[in-house]
């Protein structure tokens, strides 16, 4: 007995109203699994070649467990404590930044766009935005902490997931795949082929990308004197996967600050400007070409909507499946627009 195709779409469309009411009630709960399945995904390529070389896949995944612990953990730690530090620093410097911002912009205007714009006066326009910008940027700044606090308390949790993922990834993959409907096996694995490609592709090349402009971003400013340089660069490093957001919110920070520490010294405030001029450069011309390329097939539109339907429906949950979810129906709708133009709707009866 085979099921019609209305009977398929209503299979489907259940199973994908479930996702989501998944994802909207139990976000939270599945977030450490989520990323456990993630890091368990992008770590199996690498389990594969140690096992080609050798190495059991119990054994491959203690080597990388023990890499990461060894090499990466103390990395991550360091730069969680002074993220930490900076941030308390930051927070708690905001009035005095926002005093010393209004002193210098009164103090620079001419005089009569001073008494016709006073900043200390917060009945008027351009005072009540200056203020409420930095009280609104500072208090989503530690709401966002305060959640990525709660998170790690779960980081426990998603290692454990990883390596238990890791260790029967192969047997799982194996085992969904001989569940797969036998008419449309071939098909669904093509696609599914495709959509690890652009996944893959873009994770690899993004995360690349990501890591050496934070990199870039914190060490530049931190060389150039400017407070609270590396939380900055670290910030406008991990925005980077948002086409222009990183630069953008990094570079009105960084420059925002910079000029109420550096005011009068203009060099150092163009050196601060050239930082982001630079780093945009070198990624629309250099990073971005060689390490993502353009086969990957996420168009930045693309995932600028994506990220912002999955982040406003279900938060921190949603932006780490907006990726593969993006890349799925893109694939998807490159297949049915392949099958349309083979179809009769398309070609016509007179052909």
């Amino acid at each position: 007995m085979s099921f019609s195709v209305r009977q398929q779409m209503i299979f489907w469309g259940v199973l994908l109203l479930s996702a989501v009411i998944l994802l909207t009630y139990l976000g939270n709960i599945l977030l450490p699994f989520i990323a456990g399945a993630a890091l368990a995904y992008l770590l199996d390529p690498l389990a594969d070649r140690l096992q080609h070389i050798g190495f059991s896949r119990i054994w491959a995944v203690i080597l990388i467990s023990a890499i990461f612990v060894l090499l990466f953990a103390p990395i991550a730690v360091f730069i969680f404590i002074n993220l930490v530090d900076q941030l308390t620093k930051l927070v708690t410097a905001a009035p005095a930044i926002s005093e010393k911002l209004t002193a210098v912009i009164n103090g620079t205007l001419p005089s009569k766009f001073s008494q016709s714009f006073n900043l200390d006066e917060t009945n008027l326009p351009l005072g009540e935005f200056l203020n409420s910008t930095i009280i609104v940027l500072m208090s989503s700044i530690v709401k966002s902490f305060s959640s990525l606090v709660s998170i790690a308390g779960l980081v426990l949790i998603t290692p454990i997931v990883t390596i238990y993922l890791l260790i029967d990834w192969d047997r799982l993959t194996g085992k969904i795949n001989a569940l797969l409907p036998l008419d449309h096996a071939d098909t669904i694995r093509n696609l599914f082929r495709e959509v690890h490609e652009v996944i893959s592709g873009f994770i690899r090349g993004m995360g690349s990308v990501c890591c050496i402009l934070g990199a870039y971003y914190a060490i530049s400013l931190m060389f150039l004197g400017l407070d609270f340089g590396l939380i900055i660069g670290v910030f406008a490093g991990l925005l980077t996967f948002i086409p222009y957001l990183g630069a953008i919110l990094g570079g009105v920070l960084a420059i925002g600050l910079s000029l109420v520490q550096f005011w009068g010294e203009w060099n150092t405030i163009l050196f601060v400007i050239g930082v982001f001029a630079v780093g945009q450069i070198v990624e629309g011309n250099f990073l971005t070409p060689r390490l993502v390329g353009g086969s990957v097939g996420l168009h930045p539109v693309a995932l600028l909507l994506a990220l912002s339907i999955f982040g406003s429906l279900f938060g921190l949950i949603g932006m780490l499946v907006a990726v593969p979810i993006a890349a799925s129906i893109g694939v998807l709708l490159k297949f049915l627009i392949n099958q349309y133009l083979k179809s009769q709707v398309y070609i016509g009866k007179s052909k």
